[in-house]
C-alpha cells in the first residue's frame, strides 16, 4: 500500500505542517499519471485555490477532518463553473451553473476537489465500458474492468490518486466497482444524503455514495456530508439520526442466494463466516424469496425511471445540439448521436413498461413486489444485525467480456435489493482470488450506517 497518500497519512502530514497546496499538487501529479483512465478532469486552478483556502484554515485553527483531503467525484455529480457530463455526448463541454449540496459542505469543510471521474454513462452499466470517454481499467489488473457504474471513482481511491471519492449507487454502483478495485464502498440509507445536483438515473432509488481505503476513512466521509438539516432542495432527503442499534453478533446469511455466486467466490465468503463463527457470532440461514427475484423487479423500476428522467434531454436548453429540419428533427438527431447503445436501450425499455396497457402488467406489479421485498427485510431485521453475502459473483471479468451479453444484467444480483428497500449496504474487502479482490456485502436496517461500520471494521481486523 502507497502509506504516504491514504486519507488518514495525508491528515497527519497537514497536522504536522506539509501545505494542503503540495498535496493537492502531489495529487494532479498522480491522476496525470494515472494509467486507468479514471479521471476525465482534473481541476487544477480551482483545486489550488482551494488548497490555498484550506492552509488559511490551519493557520486560523479552524480546520476540520478533511480540510486539505484531495476527493475526487463522479461525472454525475454537478460542480459550479466546472465541466459535468455523465460521462455522455449529449453533454459534452456542459458547464455545471451550480453545485451540489454534497459538493457545497465539502468545500465549507476545507476539502480539495480535484477532478470528476470517469463512469457508465449516466450511470448505465456495471463495467464503466459505457463511456464517452473509453473503459476504467482495474488498477490490480489492466486487463479487467473496474466495475461500474462509479468504476472511476473505486479505481481512483484504489490506484492512490485521491484518497476519498464520491460516487452514485442506483443498483450497486458504488459496491461493486468497490468489490472489484479492493476498496471499502458504501451505499448509504435512502434520503441520508441530498442528491441536490446529482443528475438523475432513477429517483427513487438513487444514493450518492463514499469510496475510501479503510471502513474509517469512509465513516468520516459519510459523517461530512449526511443530512444534518435538510437542505430543502432535495424532497427525499431527511434530517439524518442513526438509531445507534445494539449489536446481537448475528449475522443473517441468504444461503440459496449466496450459492449463486461462483464456487471461488463462495470459498472465500464462507471463510470469512468461519472467523466471524470462531469469535462467538451467531450465523442465521435465510430463506429470502422475494428478494431473490429482485433483479426482474429492478430491471423494470430502473428504466422506467430513467425515461422519464432522461427526458429533459433534447439539446435545446444545454449540452450538444444537433441541428435538423424542424424540432422533431433536431430531437432525434441529438438523442440519436448524443445518447449510447445501453442508454437508448434502457430508455426503451422504460418507455415500453410504461406505456399504455403494458403499465399496470408490469410497472405497477413490480412496485408491489418492490414492497414485498421491503416488507421481507424488515422482517429479517428484527432478528439480525446485518444480512452478508458476497458483494459480486466473482472477480472483476476482462474489458469486453460481457458488453454484449445479458449476463451483464446478473452483476447486480447481490446488490440491488438495497436500493429497492432503501437500506444501507457496504462492500468490504474480504480476500483475493487469481490475485484479484473480492468483497463481501454489508446490509443492515434504515438508519443504521454505524451497524456496517463496526461490522466492516471486524471484518478489516480479520485481514
Amino acid at each position: 500500500m502507497d502509506s504516504k497518500f491514504i486519507y488518514e497519512n495525508i491528515k497527519n502530514r497537514l497536522s504536522s505542517g506539509v501545505s494542503a497546496v503540495d498535496i493537492a499538487k502531489e495529487a494532479i501529479k498522480r491522476i496525470k499519471e494515472d494509467e486507468n483512465n479514471a479521471f476525465v478532469n482534473i481541476f487544477e486552478e480551482s483545486a489550488i485555490n482551494q488548497a490555498k483556502i484550506a492552509d488559511e484554515m490551519f493557520k486560523t485553527k479552524t480546520q476540520t477532518s478533511l480540510t486539505g483531503i484531495p476527493i475526487a467525484i463522479k461525472d454525475n455529480i454537478c460542480y459550479k463553473d466546472h465541466k459535468t457530463t455523465s460521462s455522455s455526448l449529449i453533454l459534452k463541454d456542459f458547464t455545471s451553473p451550480f453545485s451540489a449540496t454534497v459538493i457545497k459542505k465539502l468545500l465549507n469543510l476545507g476539502a480539495v476537489i480535484i477532478g470528476t471521474t470517469n463512469c457508465d454513462e449516466f450511470a448505465m452499466g456495471g463495467s464503466t465500458e459505457n463511456s464517452c470517454y473509453g473503459v476504467t481499467t482495474n488498477p490490480h489488473d489492466k486487463t479487467r474492468v473496474s466495475g461500474g457504474s462509479s468504476g472511476g471513482s473505486a479505481a481512483a481511491v484504489a490506484s492512490f490518486a485521491v484518497p476519498l471519492s464520491l460516487g452514485s449507487d442506483t443498483g450497486g454502483s458504488v459496491r461493486q466497482p468497490a468489490s472489484f478495485c479492493g476498496v471499502v464502498g458504501l451505499k448509504p440509507t435512502y434520503g441520508s444524503v441530498s442528491r441536490n445536483g446529482l443528475m438523475m438515473l432513477s429517483s427513487s432509488l438513487d444514493v450518492i455514495g463514499q469510496f475510501g481505503n479503510s471502513v474509517s476513512d469512509v465513516e468520516v466521509l459519510f459523517n461530512a456530508i449526511k443530512e444534518d438539516d435538510s437542505d430543502g432542495m432535495d424532497m427525499t432527503s431527511q434530517n439524518y439520526k442513526t438509531k445507534k442499534s445494539k449489536l446481537n453478533k448475528r449475522i443473517g446469511i441468504p444461503k440459496s442466494f449466496v450459492e449463486k455466486a461462483k464456487k471461488e467466490t463462495t470459498e472465500v465468503f464462507y471463510g470469512l463466516i468461519e472467523k466471524f463463527k470462531n469469535d462467538n457470532y451467531e450465523i442465521v440461514e435465510l430463506d429470502l424469496p422475494v428478494s431473490s427475484e429482485a433483479g426482474s423487479i429492478y430491471y423494470i423500476i430502473q428504466p422506467a425511471e430513467a425515461s422519464s428522467n432522461l427526458a429533459r434531454f433534447d439539446g435545446l436548453r444545454y449540452g450538444n445540439k444537433k441541428e435538423g429540419d424542424n424540432l422533431w428533427d433536431e430531437y432525434i438527431k441529438t438523442r440519436n448521436c448524443g445518447f449510447g447503445n445501453e442508454v437508448k436501450k434502457r430508455i426503451a425499455i422504460g418507455t415500453y413498461v410504461l406505456s399504455s396497457g403494458y403499465y399496470d402488467a408490469y410497472y405497477n406489479k413490480a412496485q408491489l413486489a418492490r414492497q414485498a421485498l421491503t416488507n421481507e427485510l424488515t422482517s429479517v431485521f428484527e432478528d439480525v444485525d446485518v444480512i452478508m453475502t458476497p458483494t459480486t459473483l466473482t472477480v472483476a471479468f476482462e474489458v469486453g467480456s460481457k458488453q454484449k451479453s445479458v449476463d451483464m444484467y446478473e452483476e447486480d444480483k447481490f446488490t440491488v435489493i438495497a436500493n429497492l428497500s432503501g437500506v444501507p449496504a457496504m462492500s468490504v474487502p474480504m480476500g483475493f482470488n487469481q490475485n484479484l479482490p473480492l468483497g463481501v456485502q454489508c446490509i443492515t436496517n434504515h438508519n443504521n450506517e454505524d451497524i456496517l461500520f463496526n461490522y466492516g471494521k471486524k471484518i478489516e481486523q480479520y485481514g
